[in-house]
């Protein structure tokens, strides 16, 4: 051996690289076997590995001889002695690098974006290159029974938890929907106007009220708001997710607090009574309360007319609840009309015939005399008439 030829050999051993579990190596595909794991000739190493199907993160398809990929060291096969190969990976290193850049991310108090692959039990599971995991507790700011509609949505969170050893990726959406709900309440807010007309849904209902979501912010209309006829419950005249009008009463930001009415956006049913109803018109009704001095009968949605006692029968009665109850149909005749005051007189038993008078006893006349038993009186006809004559004379 020349001694060009001699140095060429050291450099070629001094070049040679150890191969170490956990390192990052280039190769070149050298061929395929019949279990369509890649043969791999590592670069600078003078050795080969296999990478099984599985660990590849390309399709088998688009690899070909000659390819040349970068690649993790798993394992070691085999002895030294039998000419050992290496176990490699493509798709761990594609990991390992998701799992860096998440973690720099984490660091950096950034956020990630990911779609929900799945809903499982306890909350939801998403691709952020690795396998992340979102507690129900954190998917929303509040509450939420149905996690189906997440899935397939690419949505941003917040890193709350990272170990790449064990393959660990907790992350959370609570706090930045609660930043986005914040957000959104102050551009609302800061919109609202006193006396403006807005659009919106109906968020939920209560025994006393709707919640409005006016697009970020949720205002309330109190069920004396929802119409001008009488409403008992808001769920029987408002469904949830239901739009609708509503004017804007008051605007409370410090307390976060919005009030709402949706019967000033419809028309005023007293108009309709100016309008349409005069003295001695007949309508029919509804008794909707009653009181110890009469009822209030509803004659159109959110106009009332009262019916007092002594307008209700012709008979007397002592309480109006002798002869009417709550929720019957009447027919009532008006007796006055003040729409600009909302007063509406009427009359039941103006439309009632009038029962006939019974006769009394005539009463005896003046000149007939009545006879009185002689033992109260202590003296005869025949005496009283004497004695008449004597006087007489």
């Amino acid at each position: 051996m020349s001694d060009t030829e001699a140095k060429d050999l050291l450099a070629a051993l001094d070049s040679v690289q150890e191969v170490k579990i956990g390192d990052v190596v280039k190769g070149e595909v050298l061929a395929f076997d019949d279990s369509k794991q890649a043969i791999i000739g590592i670069e600078n190493a003078g050795v080969e590995g296999v990478v099984p199907a599985r660990e590849l993160s390309v399709k088998e398809d688009e690899l070909h001889v000659g390819d040349t990929l970068e690649l993790v060291v798993i394992s070691k096969i085999g002895s030294d002695k039998e000419g050992g190969s290496y176990l490699l990976s493509q798709r761990r290193l594609e990991a390992r690098k998701v799992w860096d850049n998440i973690e720099k991310k984490f660091e950096a108090g950034q956020t990630i974006t990911a779609p929900v692959t799945q809903v499982v039990k306890g909350g939801l599971v998403v691709d952020a290159g690795v396998r992340g995991f979102v507690p129900a507790s954190m998917v929303s700011d509040h509450f939420v029974e149905d996690l189906n509609q997440f899935k397939g949505q690419e949505l941003e969170f917040k890193i709350v938890e990272i170990e790449p050893s064990e393959n660990r990726l907790i992350l959370s959406r609570r706090e930045l929907v609660k930043a986005e709900r914040q957000a959104k309440k102050e551009a609302v807010m800061a919109k609202l106007v006193v006396g403006d007309v807005v659009e919106g849904k109906v968020a939920r209902l209560t025994n006393f009220g709707a919640f409005i979501d006016l697009g970020g912010v949720d205002g309330l209309v109190h069920v004396s708001e929802i119409a001008f006829e009488r409403v008992d419950k808001p769920a029987d005249v408002l469904k949830v997710g239901q739009g609708v009008k509503v004017k804007v009463l008051a605007v409370d930001a410090d307390k976060d607090r919005i009030s709402l009415s949706i019967k000033q956006t419809l028309p005023q049913p007293w108009d309709k009574v100016a309008e349409e109803v005069a003295e001695g018109d007949v309508l029919d009704g509804t008794v909707k309360r009653l009181t110890s001095f009469g009822a209030f009968v509803e004659v159109f949605p959110g106009v009332e007319g009262l019916v007092h006692i002594s307008q209700i029968s012709h008979k007397h009665i002592a309480t109006p609840n002798e002869v009417l109850e709550s929720g019957q149909e009447v027919k009532v005749k008006v007796l006055s009309v003040n729409a600009s005051d909302h007063r509406l007189a009427l009359s039941i038993k103006a439309l009632q015939e009038k029962p006939a008078v019974e006769k009394k006893e005539a009463a005896p006349k003046a000149e007939e005399k009545v006879t009185l038993p002689e033992e109260e009186t202590g003296f005869t006809l025949g005496d009283l008439v004497g004695d008449e004559l004597k006087n007489n004379d």
